[in-house]
C-alpha cells in the first residue's frame, strides 16, 4: 500500500474530470450545461497540449509541426485561448493520407488535423470522456482508460466457456468514415446541453478533407464520418455503437455476448440463436447507417475452427491431460509475420554498417513491444519459436557484419547473444489469464 504522503495530489483538471464522471453516474439524465467555459481554461488546454506533444504525430494541412509549437508553447496557448474565448476559433481542413493495411495490399485513409485542432479536440475529450464513461458498457474495451485488449480476450473466453460457441466475426465497412454526423451529435446532446460545445463538435465533423494527388491540392466536403487520426474519433466510435453494446449484453434471454474494441467486434451466442442474432445485427447496422463487410464477416462454430480478434487466434481445444475443453489463444500467423518483417527491416544486408548496440536496441524495442502485447494465455510455444528466430536473424547479421571471419554458431552463441550483445529475452511462460 502506498503511504498517503506519497500519493500524488490530483490536479485541478483531474478533479474536474472526477466531478463530471460522478455527476453522470449519479443521474443518467444529467446534462452538462456550461462546459464551454471549462474548455477555455488554461490548465485544460495545457493538459491537452502536453498530450498532443507527447504523441508527436505529423503536421496537418497548415504544415505546423509539434516541434514548432513546442518551441513557443506559451505564445501558442495564448493565441488559442484567446480565439476560444472570443468564439472566433474555427477548425482547419483535415489532411488525408493513405497508409497500408496489415495485408500490405490495400490502404486505409487517415485524417490528420492540424496541431491546433488536435489540442482543441483533446481538450474536448478531456471533458467529454468522463461523462460518457458513465454510460459505456463494461464489454466495450477500445480507447477507454483502464481497459485493454487482454480484458477483451478474457470476456471472449468467458463467453465461450459458457457455451456460446456460435461466433459472428463482424467486420464493418469503413466504420469511421460512415458514422452519420446528425446521429452522432444527437447522442452527444443527450449528455451535453452546451450549444457552443455542440457547435464546435459539428464543425470538427464537417471539416473539409484536403488531399494532395500528383502535386495538386484537392478539397472535398466531409458529409459523414469521424476520420481516424483525430483525438475525437475514438470517443465518437464508442459512443455511436454504445446502444449495440447495451442492446445485446443487457438482455440475458438472448443468450449472447458482444465484445467490442472500437470497430472490431465479435458476437458470441448459443448455436440455436446464431441466425437470429446475425439477422438482428444486420438490421441494427442498417438503422444506424452502417454496413457489414460481407466479404470479411463470418459465422462460425468455435468448436470446429478458430477466429481472429485483435491479432490473436481464438478457438476451442481439448486438453490431452484432463480431457476437458479450454479456450486456446495464441498470436496469429499474421501477427508473427509482422514481427519477422519488422526485425528483417532492421537486420537487412545493407544495414551491417550500423553499430551492434544500435541494431540490438532497435530489435529489442520491436520485440519487447510485440511481446508485451501478445504475452497472453497459451503464448509460450509461439514465443519460444519467435525467440529462436530472432536469435538466428541477429546471429546471421553479426556473422555478415564481421565478414564471416567468426564462427556463426560457436562464437555467436545464445549466451553471447543475450549477454554480451544484450538481446532481450522474451518471456517463455504462459501469459496471465483468468
Amino acid at each position: 500500500m502506498i503511504p498517503h504522503w506519497e500519493v500524488p495530489t490530483p490536479t485541478k483538471v483531474q478533479i474536474l474530470q472526477r466531478t463530471l464522471n460522478r455527476k453522470a453516474k449519479e443521474n443518467p439524465r444529467w446534462r452538462a450545461w456550461t462546459l464551454y467555459g471549462e474548455l477555455c481554461r488554461r490548465d485544460v488546454l495545457e493538459t491537452a497540449l502536453k498530450a498532443v506533444l507527447s504523441n508527436k504525430g505529423a503536421a496537418g494541412e497548415d504544415r505546423v509541426t509539434t516541434e514548432a509549437v513546442r518551441a513557443d508553447s506559451e505564445t501558442f496557448l495564448d493565441g488559442l485561448q484567446s480565439e476560444l474565448k472570443k468564439r472566433s476559433y474555427r477548425p482547419s481542413p483535415v489532411l488525408r493520407v493513405w497508409i497500408p493495411k496489415a495485408d500490405g495490399k490495400t490502404q486505409r485513409p487517415l485524417g490528420i488535423p492540424t496541431v491546433k485542432d488536435r489540442v482543441v479536440q483533446t481538450a474536448l475529450v478531456i471533458l467529454l470522456q468522463p461523462i460518457f464513461e458513465a454510460d459505456f458498457h463494461e464489454l466495450s474495451f477500445g480507447y477507454r482508460p483502464g481497459r485493454s485488449a487482454h480484458q477483451a480476450l478474457d470476456a471472449i473466453k468467458q463467453a465461450l466457456l459458457q457455451g456460446k460457441r456460435a461466433v459472428i466475426d463482424a467486420d464493418l465497412s469503413d466504420y469511421f468514415g460512415t458514422i452519420p454526423h446528425a446521429g452522432l451529435v444527437r447522442l452527444v446532446a443527450k449528455r451535453v446541453s452546451d450549444s457552443s460545445i455542440l457547435k464546435l463538435i459539428k464543425l470538427f465533423l464537417r471539416a473539409p478533407i484536403v488531399e494532395e494527388k500528383n502535386g495538386k491540392r484537392m478539397v472535398q466536403p466531409n458529409r459523414s464520418g469521424a476520420p481516424q487520426g483525430g483525438p475525437l474519433s475514438p470517443l465518437a466510435s464508442n459512443l455511436y455503437l454504445n446502444s449495440l453494446d447495451h442492446g445485446v449484453n443487457n438482455q440475458p434471454d438472448l443468450g449472447a455476448t458482444l465484445v467490442r474494441f472500437a470497430d472490431d467486434m465479435v458476437l458470441l451466442c448459443i448455436p440455436s440463436q446464431k441466425e437470429e442474432m446475425q439477422r438482428r445485427l444486420r438490421e441494427y447496422l442498417k438503422r444506424k447507417g452502417l454496413r457489414l463487410n460481407e466479404g470479411k464477416s463470418r459465422l462460425l462454430n468455435a468448436n470446429q475452427e478458430a477466429f481472429q480478434f485483435l491479432g490473436f487466434d481464438i478457438g476451442m481445444r481439448r486438453s490431452h491431460r484432463t480431457g476437458t475443453c479450454y479456450t486456446h489463444v495464441v498470436p496469429s500467423q499474421k501477427a508473427q509475420q509482422r514481427l519477422r518483417n519488422a526485425v528483417r527491416s532492421v537486420t537487412a544486408t545493407w544495414t551491417t554498417w550500423n553499430s551492434c548496440t544500435e541494431t540490438v536496441q532497435r530489435i529489442n524495442r520491436i520485440v519487447r513491444g510485440w511481446s508485451n502485447y501478445f504475452h497472453y494465455s497459451n503464448c509460450s510455444r509461439v514465443f519460444g519459436r519467435m525467440q529462436y528466430w530472432v536469435r538466428q536473424r541477429l546471429r546471421s547479421w553479426l556473422w555478415k557484419k564481421y565478414d564471416q571471419k567468426l564462427s556463426r554458431y560457436s562464437f555467436f552463441t545464445d549466451d553471447r547473444m543475450h549477454g554480451q550483445y544484450r538481446l532481450w529475452k522474451m518471456p517463455l511462460t504462459a501469459g496471465w489469464t483468468r
